[in-house]
């Protein structure tokens, strides 16, 4: 589509303003694919645990945060942490949300797919099939300056299994109760429908709006909405 409209698969984009130099984003297939936690570790030079949810992991986190001085308000449960990790060495080192935001989100000039995100991160995607601890969900970000990147598309085969359903938000219910208001809340309702049958089912998210705002070289999403709210009178 870019290519279609544009007439090349590079774009020129006001990241920071009309006023400073556009950057280029360059959207010329195949974009790269990343596995979420294998580059952190090796972006950082770390090695995480396997059991992120045991209490090692939280203390390797913690010590990690400290390590790279990465801020993490509490509550500090294990999301948080790797969210945090991974946004803090994004933006110091390369392209995905405060751990892993802070080593892998900031290199994506071209889209690029951040794969394989932990179980814990994902509370409504399917377990991967060989790769235990991680789940089939993909994002597509890419970066349109050092500081800023943005998600164009989030993926996941959705999690079929009732029992493992209630079991995942019996730990996002752990998370929330420290204080977490970002954790998913229990859905009973939710999970009576999944004991009626879903079959296979995969679900993918588009930033429309985002991708528009690429190609039109607009800096607010109001410019692009075609009914943005508007402040009463």
């Amino acid at each position: 589509m870019v290519k279609e409209l544009t007439g090349s698969y590079k774009i020129r984009y006001h990241a920071n303003c009309l006023d400073n130099e556009p950057v280029e984003i360059d959207f010329t297939p195949p974009f790269r694919k990343i596995d979420m936690l294998s580059e952190l570790e090796e972006v950082a030079n770390i090695s995480i645990p396997r059991d992120l949810s045991s209490e090692a992991a939280n203390k390797y986190f913690l010590d990690v945060c400290e390590e790279f001085d990465v801020k993490c308000p509490p509550p500090q449960t294990t999301t948080r942490l790797l969210d945090k990790v991974t946004s803090c060495l994004t933006k110091a080192c390369f392209c995905v949300t405060i751990v892993f935001g802070h080593f892998v989100e900031v290199n994506c000039i071209k889209p690029t797919f951040i794969i394989n995100h932990p179980e814990i991160m994902s509370p409504l995607a399917k377990s991967h099939r060989s790769e235990p601890g991680l789940t089939e969900l993909f994002n597509l970000f890419f970066t349109s300056s050092y500081l800023t990147f943005l998600q164009l598309c989030d993926a996941y085969t959705e999690l079929n299994d009732p029992t493992a359903q209630r079991e995942r938000f019996a730990e996002q219910l752990k998370d929330r109760q420290l204080g977490d208001d970002e954790a998913t809340v229990c859905d009973e309702s939710f999970i009576t429908a999944l004991e009626y049958g879903l079959p296979p089912t995969g679900g993918l998210g588009m930033g429309i709006h985002r991708l528009t705002m690429l190609l039109t070289d607009s800096l607010n999403v109001n410019e692009v909405i075609l009914f943005p709210a508007m402040r009463p009178q």
